[in-house]
């Protein structure tokens, strides 16, 4: 069930009205009474919402959810054997999430390195990759983690814990939240709040308009230019490499704000997952801005045990590329994501400030952030390394009159341009007074709020690219 999907926009107001109906009607009963029904809704309807794509894909998070709320109580009943208890957790979930993402790859690999031959009879091993594996899984590690350091308390209510690994608005491409930030708020009273709710709203609507208007026309040109390199080169493989990178940014910076929206509609908060990554001075602030909870996450839970910085430069060099190559091979079950990451861990290692700082040069890093960010996408968006070679070979500035030919006329390739044109401009505006600008839309009069939305809800629907061909499927689905 895709968020920008007809069967979500019915599944969504739906849930909203079952989870808020004992307010509705004035029925609070015995304490406590409401958020069961609260949580209860919300766990029927995440593994609804799951179980959506392949029924079976509820069996195998139901196993994650219960071994992982097993092992946090008997960590706690356990300390003496914390370790242990936490160790084969891990093991168990990445065991799963091993099989599932990587096996066809560690199989496929094996038999290159020792150039082994499959047998033409023999069917290759084809294993369905479940939806949002990656996030989940990483979600109940830490919790599990959590525990065992005592950052957060066991959690002996099933009904909250299962419901914390599953809520659906984050469950199948995060953010991927902390037990000690999301876990509470499962026990906590919630009432209706309308400014809450009404931001949750306008958080939707931001979200579908950076996918359905700007993701998915960016995404037109892109596949066409990547289906055929050779026929790109030149300036419009250029453009295909910087379309790429807007596309992935507004494709994942959109499901994470229709996910917080979401979360909202619900007296739920989720962690902000991007920060205006694109105007970053150097890589490690990039990383700070760019995927917030999964970068995070490999800092607290593999990053700092590995000893961080805190053992000499050269450990510190040797954890940084762990982190990246792991962060490589998370992001999908293939050479290249792993040499992007090896590429994103040495570009973390450029001048802390790529050129001095002025009035005038400043502006210029985040633009060299960026280059060297889309040239590296290459790895992340090829299927195979002669695929990143041909696209590396056909970049260029020549053959500007095909331009028009990759999916794109050339008026809807010019407004294509203007839309990426006025998200730097948002941001830019956001990063400078974001936060006064949305508190003062807020409180501004209702009447003018919901005319903004309102608009926004028609530009979307008017100028979001639609039709057969167009795949509306989210990108980090796959991983």
């Amino acid at each position: 069930m895709l968020f920008n999907s007809f069967s979500y926009a019915l599944f969504l107001p739906l849930v909203f009205l079952l989870y808020w109906l004992p307010e509705a009607f004035g029925s609070h009963g015995r304490a406590g009474g409401k958020s069961t029904w609260q949580n209860a809704v919300l766990l029927a309807a995440s593994y609804v919402f799951y179980g959506a794509w392949d029924w079976r894909f509820a069996i195998l998070i139901a196993v994650t959810t219960a071994s992982s709320w097993f092992s946090g109580i008997l960590i706690e009943k356990n300390r003496n054997r914390a370790s242990l208890i936490c160790t084969a957790n891990i093991i168990l979930n990445l065991g799963i999430l091993a099989f599932f993402k990587y096996a066809g790859f560690f199989v496929e690999s094996f038999c290159t390195l020792f150039g082994i031959q499959a047998d033409p009879g023999v069917t290759p091993l084809k294993i369905i990759l479940p939806v949002g594996i990656s996030f989940y899984t990483f979600q109940a590690i830490g919790y599990v983690i959590d525990v065992k350091r005592g950052k957060v308390a066991a959690s002996h209510n099933a009904l909250q814990f299962f419901a914390f690994i599953s809520f659906f608005p984050q469950l199948v491409a995060g953010p991927i939240e902390r037990a000690s930030s999301l876990l509470p708020q499962f026990s906590a009273k919630r009432q209706f709040n309308y400014r809450q709710a009404f931001s949750g709203v306008g958080l939707i609507l931001w979200g579908l308009f950076l996918k359905i208007v700007v993701a998915d026309r960016l995404a037109v040109f892109v596949d066409a230019a990547w289906k055929n390199p050779q026929a790109a080169n030149g300036l419009p493989a250029l453009l295909a490499v910087i379309f790429f990178a807007f596309q992935l940014y507004t494709d994942f910076y959109s499901y994470s704000e229709i996910a917080r929206g979401s979360a909202r509609l619900f007296g739920m908060e989720l962690m902000l997952n991007f920060r205006r990554p694109y105007l970053s001075q150097t890589f490690r602030e990039f990383w700070k801005r760019w995927h917030i909870s999964l970068s995070s996450w490999f800092g607290d839970y593999v990053y700092i045990p590995l000893g961080g910085n805190r053992r000499g430069t050269a450990r510190m060099v040797l954890n940084t590329f762990i982190v990246f190559l792991l962060s490589g091979l998370w992001h999908g079950a293939s050479w290249t994501f792993v040499a992007w990451g090896f590429l994103c861990a040495v570009f973390m290692f450029f001048p802390g400030n790529l050129l001095k700082k002025s009035a005038g040069i400043k502006v210029l890093n985040p633009l060299i952030v960026f280059s060297l960010w889309a040239l590296s996408l290459i790895l992340f968006r090829a299927a195979t390394f002669n695929d990143a070679l041909a696209m590396f070979s056909s970049l260029g500035f020549g053959n500007a009159a095909a331009i028009g030919n990759f999916g794109l006329g050339m008026q809807e390739l010019f407004f294509a341009i203007g839309l990426i044109i006025l998200l730097c401009v948002i941001e830019i505006v956001c990063e400078r007074w974001g936060g006064s600008l949305a508190n003062r839309f807020l409180a501004s009069p209702a009447l003018l709020r919901t005319a903004a939305l309102v608009l926004l809800a028609l530009i979307i629907i008017f100028l979001g690219r639609y039709g057969i061909g167009n795949d509306s499927r989210f990108i980090y689905f796959q991983f």
